[in-house]
């Protein structure tokens, strides 16, 4: 659980945005640069050890929905055949035929004078400065990793471990631009050439290919009309799509997942609490909205031109104050999201994800995000007699209970959703009646109705070492 992302959505409520105040913590906000391959195989070596099956090579063809399952047309590698299931999520990307099959709207704005290169390619040695990672450019200078922008379009530069070197430019002229011809290193370099004056040689990167080499003419800004329609739901790029810059996409992507795929879990295991379902939608668009608003303006602040220069100057300015700094990295980071719990609790907390607390469960330390790995959702109970998890009794065959102590006065009990965002929470040591009825609100209205004490069964106590 980190960063603190804030964001607002109870049952139907849309999500509200909190500019942070004083400076980022700079704890919280880190940036892991991972290939997107190598985030693919971590995902499907975990999809292969929960079994899931994964057919590759096999297209939709039609949709049709019915009052209690969706039935599919596919074609594969032997034929045409269908499946029919409770539900259908579509994450088939920015030209997804679920979207289309299911007729949600992708409106938005597009702008065809932009085009992007971007290639896998080798850079000399003696062009790279070993301290940074950036380059040094003969006839321009020192080019610090990732963007650069000039006054004739931006260019991009990022070394990987294992991987060859990217390189990606940005110009806004599509003048001479032979579209059926695909992409080669001549042009990368021709278009590196025109955005930094500069001459960068490139070579063909060793090793084994397909080594990426993509030319994209036009920027499109879009935004599903929704995310659900009846048994049919969408994530990622089949519900929105923007320009790269900042890289947003696959983190809003992954939380659309994270957030819809606890909700339909507890839709299959039959606890859900009724509207559960539209919670996603009403807490995951207006996230990809706000994406898609500052993603443009991004993009506008790289465009070329004296205006834009003296633009980018006057921010330069703006962000040397602290707060502004802090409400931008907080845009950017998605820490300025808070979902609305339902709770008249007006802890601080609630609403965000979870900071990575230490706690001490009488086993010695151990993080909070450690606490979170069987994805359910999870009640810390740090108040002085555990009175919380007496309280949440009904509810053990659906959450985790852990009581334990932390040294952060801030939160003696915090209930987390499974996507990491806090339902409830509370800094009293010894909460009373109210809180504790405040909370048992939070466990119906994401969990569902608490079992009678007839239906319970003994529930192991949680280990803070690992999952039950």
């Amino acid at each position: 659980p980190r960063p603190n992302h804030r964001e607002t959505a109870s049952a139907g409520n849309h999500p509200h945005f909190q500019p942070g105040t004083g400076r980022p913590d700079r704890e919280d906000r880190r940036l892991l640069p991972v290939p997107q391959t190598r985030m693919e195989r971590v995902l499907a070596d975990r999809a292969a050890e929960l079994g899931v099956e994964v057919r590759r090579g096999h297209e939709l063809t039609g949709l049709s929905q019915h009052a209690d399952a969706v039935t599919v047309e596919v074609v594969g590698p032997t034929g045409r055949y269908e499946i029919s299931s409770r539900y259908v999520v579509g994450a088939d990307g920015a030209h997804s035929t679920t979207r289309k099959l299911a007729g949600i709207e992708f409106p938005g704005a597009a702008s065809d004078d932009i085009v992007t290169r971007i290639a896998e390619v080798a850079v000399p040695n003696e062009f790279v400065d070993p301290a940074t990672g950036g380059l040094n450019l003969p006839g321009y200078g020192h080019i610090s990793p990732m963007y650069h922008r000039t006054e004739r379009g931006v260019f991009a530069h990022a070394r990987f471990p294992s991987r060859p070197d990217l390189v990606f430019t940005v110009e806004w002229a599509t003048d001479g631009i032979d579209t059926d011809a695909p992409l080669n290193l001549e042009e990368v370099h021709d278009s590196i050439y025109r955005v930094m004056g500069a001459d960068l040689p490139l070579r063909p990167p060793e090793g084994r290919g397909p080594h990426r080499l993509d030319r994209s003419i036009g920027v499109n800004t879009r935004l599903a009309d929704r995310y659900h329609d009846g048994r049919v739901l969408l994530v990622g790029d089949a519900a929105h799509v923007h320009f790269v810059i900042g890289g947003p996409g696959l983190n809003l992507g992954l939380q659309d997942a994270i957030n819809l795929g606890w909700k339909l879990a507890a839709v299959i295991h039959g606890w859900a609490p009724p509207g559960l379902l539209d919670t996603y939608g009403a807490e995951r668009r207006p996230v990809g909205e706000r994406v898609a608003m500052h993603s443009q303006a991004q993009l506008a602040l790289l465009a070329p031109g004296a205006e834009v220069t003296a633009l980018r100057e006057l921010f330069t300015e703006l962000l040397r104050d602290q707060h502004t700094a802090a409400h931008i990295a907080n845009m950017m980071a998605g820490a300025d999201i808070c979902y609305d719990m339902g709770t008249e609790s007006t802890h601080t907390l609630i609403g965000r994800w979870a900071p990575d607390l230490l706690l001490d469960t009488g086993n010695g330390p151990v993080r909070l995000a450690d606490l979170t790995t069987t994805a359910r959702p999870l009640l810390v109970d740090c108040t002085e007699n555990a009175c919380l998890a007496t309280e949440a009794d009904g509810w053990r065959d659906r959450i985790d209970i852990v009581t334990a102590h932390t040294s952060n006065t801030a939160a003696t009990g915090l209930l987390l959703r499974p996507d990491c965002y806090i339902a409830w929470a509370t800094d009293s040591p010894d909460p009373g009646p109210h809180e504790r009825e405040s909370m048992r609100t939070a466990l119906t209205t994401w969990f569902g109705t608490a079992q009678r004490p007839s239906q319970r069964r003994p529930v192991p106590p949680r280990s803070a070492a690992g999952p039950r």
